[in-house]
């Protein structure tokens, strides 16, 4: 990746965030956990604008932005009960997702930690026994 190249650019472009958005998706519509986070009955839209998002963050065209405005990821996702377990199992399909798109070891890695810190901060629902959950009952 040059400095005037983009991550973006330097990992395919268009095409790159189509491969690994669309495998992605297909991963999700075959998880029941995570299928039932999404209320269309079509993926189609939510891959959409995921993949449109992706290129911004990664320095492609502003289409998320100028089609949604501004991301505020938290808050869209506020609505459905994000929990531990949700997280772990859509970094499961970005994980396999990620591996499909066979980018260099920098690439991925690069690409990787943004997606765990991101999967992270959109956690908004404890689970009760979930190895970690911290017990606030007070029993």
């Amino acid at each position: 990746m040059t400095e005037q190249q983009s991550f973006y650019d330097a990992v395919g472009g268009a095409d790159a965030f189509h491969r690994l958005v669309a495998a992605f998706y297909r991963g999700v519509a075959a998880d029941p956990e995570l299928r039932a986070l999404y209320p269309e009955e079509d993926l189609g839209p939510a891959e959409v604008r995921f993949r449109m998002f992706l290129e911004q963050y990664w320095g492609g065209p502003k289409t998320y932005s100028e089609q949604r405005g501004h991301p505020r990821l938290r808050m869209r996702h506020a609505p459905f009960a994000v929990t531990p377990s949700a997280r772990d199992k859509w970094l499961g399909h970005m994980r396999t997702a990620l591996d499909e798109l066979a980018l260099t070891p920098e690439q991925d890695e690069q690409i990787w930690t943004y997606m765990v810190m991101a999967a992270h901060s959109m956690v908004n629902t404890d689970e009760p026994n979930y190895p970690g959950a911290i017990d606030v009952s007070g029993a």
